[in-house]
């Protein structure tokens, strides 16, 4: 299961990276595998296992503000392993023409 997910601080002004770096923070410690780019982070396992983490990242920012938004996609596949690589790549291949 790959889920690209978005945690904003509301009600904290424009700068939101202190409470977001608490959210990422939280996803690179559960050990699996992510990315975070400027909107979103992706993160890679099981539903049980990603879903935690989604929740604890929540939590973390809503522990520094009163209130927290958040955006979720999940792309759930049987059987598919590192996803959050193989996507990139095959879309790569075919940029190069392969």
């Amino acid at each position: 299961m790959l889920v690209a997910f978005s945690v904003t601080p509301i009600g904290l002004g424009e700068d939101v990276s202190a409470p977001v770096a608490e959210a990422v923070r939280v996803v690179r410690d559960s050990g699996l595998p992510n990315e975070t780019n400027a909107m979103f982070t992706i993160i890679e396992g099981e539903w049980a296992e990603v879903m935690d983490v989604v929740r604890r990242a929540t939590e973390a920012v809503a522990a520094r503000c009163g209130r927290v938004s958040l955006v979720l996609k999940a792309d759930l596949r049987e059987g598919v392993s590192d996803a959050l690589h193989a996507k990139v790549a095959s879309v790569e291949r075919h940029l190069a023409g392969g």
